[in-house]
């Protein structure tokens, strides 16, 4: 019945008052558990897991005691696997792992927060003490209707924060600096603090900000981005340039973000969880010096906006030598007619279906031809799903992990 229901086009308004009044609720539940904790929301289509994540291991390096909340993860220093495939949980649960983060002595807590949790109040009784603009691209049509909606949904973060740090480069900060209490913005053509010397490799990012050298152990530009971010952040709490520089650079990697997959053999694999036309944009954007075949495994997930889907499809042909097209969380979606919207696109960017653009709908099979098709110095890329432990068909989820699975048939196909 809620599935028949959810397909009704004023489904989202019309259930608004029922997120509210469970959101009261929770709130009143758990006594209000992040009153007393200084919380720093972080907000945007990318880059919101991997500079909730920076913010978090600087923090805790420099002797702050603070939680987090994110897409892959929760906890304070011993982090839960976040296995349901939701950024922002639902209130109840939201307010239920603040209550166990403020009980394990946390005095901060870094939130990823999504615009589906703003537009359906599950942040209400959440001071935000600091909000972190990351960046706005086009996702999540099927849920706002349009780009002004998605826009003014992550919008209400800033009009609650006491202070926000804002991404001068794109084109929402303006809308946001009108609505924001106070601000900074960083960026690297525009902002009161700018990136500058920006060292890029496959190893990660080094940049001079003012004061600060920040160096990364995660790759691509996006990433100066990110860094950036998370240290302004660190300067806003009053962290020293050492304590900032020595938080960012001693974070290994976030799960699922750029995940080089290393078993030994000739060739390099990377597992990330981009999704949107945009990430995969920067995704490629941060490979793009590599010499040999780029070979590419993705999907679309059902019951996502299906506009996105013949576009990452001309994406994926642009700068792949190999495209093989497959499932995501289908959901109750016909993975035929997803898999279609991405071949259209690739097609119309000039591949051929069975020659240089593959459909091989069960993702295990998917991954091992890509890494029985590559050679010496070829790149293989699996995106999608990232740090994800679960896909999900029509029957329910099933165990499934893109980084395993890699590992599982490198060893089997390249020792």
């Amino acid at each position: 019945m809620k599935k028949l229901l959810e397909k009704l086009p004023f489904y989202n308004e019309m259930v608004l008052p029922y997120h509210f009044a469970q959101s009261i609720f929770a709130a009143v539940k758990y006594h209000r558990p992040a009153k007393k904790l200084h919380v720093i929301g972080v907000t945007g289509t990318n880059g919101k897991t991997t500079t909730c994540f920076m913010i978090w291991n600087m923090l805790n390096k420099a002797g702050m005691k603070t939680g987090l909340l994110t897409t892959v993860a929760w906890g304070v220093k011993k982090l839960e696997p976040e296995l349901g495939h939701m950024t922002t949980v639902d209130a109840v649960t939201l307010n239920k792992r603040i209550a166990e983060i403020k009980r394990q002595g946390a005095e901060y807590l870094v939130l990823e927060v999504t615009s589906h949790a703003l537009a359906e109040y599950r942040t209400l009784g959440i001071p935000i003490e600091l909000a972190v603009f990351t960046n706005l691209t086009h996702d999540h049509l099927d849920y706002h209707k349009t780009f002004v909606k998605y826009r003014d949904a992550k919008g209400k973060l800033f009009k609650k924060a006491k202070f926000s740090i804002l991404n001068a480069d794109d084109p929402a900060t303006p809308t946001y600096k009108k609505i924001a209490k106070k601000f900074t913005t960083y960026g690297i053509k525009k902002g009161e603090n700018r990136a500058t010397d920006i060292n890029l490799s496959v190893s990660g990012v080094k940049f001079t900000a003012g004061d600060m050298v920040i160096e990364t152990k995660i790759p691509g530009e996006f990433n100066v981005y990110n860094s950036l971010a998370a240290a302004l952040a660190g300067k806003q709490l009053g962290l020293s340039a050492e304590q900032i520089k020595d938080g960012i650079f001693s974070l290994e990697s976030v799960e699922g973000r750029m995940n080089i997959i290393d078993e030994g053999q000739p060739f390099t694999v990377i597992v990330d969880y981009a999704h949107a036309p945009d990430a995969l944009e920067k995704v490629f954007d941060s490979v793009k010096g590599h010499k040999g075949r780029i070979i590419s495994v993705h999907g679309g997930a059902g019951r996502r906006d299906p506009s996105t889907r013949p576009i990452r499809g001309a994406i994926l042909a642009k700068y792949s030598d190999l495209v093989i097209i497959t499932e995501d969380d289908s959901r109750d979606e016909d993975p035929e007619k997803i898999a279609d919207g991405f071949i259209k696109g690739a097609e119309k960017a000039g591949m051929v279906l069975g020659k240089d653009l593959i459909k091989e709908l069960d993702r295990e099979k998917a991954i091992k031809f890509a890494i029985e098709s590559a050679k010496p110095g070829d790149l293989v890329l699996i995106l999608g799903k990232g740090h994800e432990k679960t896909i999900l068909r029509a029957d329910g989820p099933h165990d499934f992990e893109d980084i395993k699975v890699a590992k599982k048939y490198i060893r089997q196909y390249h020792q």
